[in-house]
């Protein structure tokens, strides 16, 4: 079984991707899901609401402080829902953690994830890559989301790729418009690949 964390700043598009994979994977591989909110299970109840997978597949995680803590310094009660997440499921492929909304300073503990997937957007300002920090230069897969909203935010695709590959060598990234699907192949291709060993 595979654990991808997902991670990156409120509004970016970490549900939208959680949902789009899961509708792209479901049929193909046995899912689940475990979303972290503060105070509330909003994320765990739109993809429920979303009849995505089957609710007992989704668990939300409400982690009454500072996201990182509950992904980073004590990941217990995710481990926990991992853990009820195999008892469940005992056939599970892999499991999606989206961190609750969260800075570019953020890491998941290796205990808890195999994998890293750090989504930006471009309406938060084309500078954002190049601010660097641990999540968009270290993880394993780095997702520029709303590419569309480029013009109406005065933000250069062109410099936010240049300053992507200077801060990641030659680590990926995928550029996307997540309401229109565009990137979501791409996306499903290096999980695929990179995490699954699937060609």
């Amino acid at each position: 079984m595979v654990k991808i964390g997902i991670g990156g700043p409120v509004g970016s598009g970490k549900t939208a991707l959680v949902l789009n994979l899961c509708q792209a994977l479901k049929d193909e591989l046995s899912l689940a899901v475990i979303t972290n909110d503060i105070y509330t299970n909003e994320d765990a109840n739109f993809l429920i609401k979303q009849g995505v997978l089957e609710k007992e597949r989704i668990i939300g995680v409400q982690t009454g402080g500072c996201p990182h803590t509950a992904i980073r310094e004590d990941a217990s009660c995710n481990l926990e829902a991992v853990e009820l997440l195999q008892e469940r499921f005992s056939d599970l492929d892999l499991i999606f953690i989206e961190s609750g909304g969260d800075n570019l300073s953020m890491t998941f503990s290796p205990e808890l994830v195999d994998f890293f997937i750090f989504v930006i957007d471009v309406a938060q300002g084309e500078k954002i890559p190049r601010k660097g920090g641990p999540a968009i230069c270290r993880s394993d897969l780095m997702i520029i989301n709303k590419i569309d909203l480029a013009p109406y935010v005065n933000a250069s695709l062109k410099i936010m790729q240049e300053d992507t590959l200077k801060m990641r060598g030659d680590r990926p990234f995928i550029m996307s418009n997540l309401q229109t699907k565009e990137g979501l192949e791409k996306i499903v291709a290096w999980i695929k690949k990179y995490t699954l060993l699937k060609d």
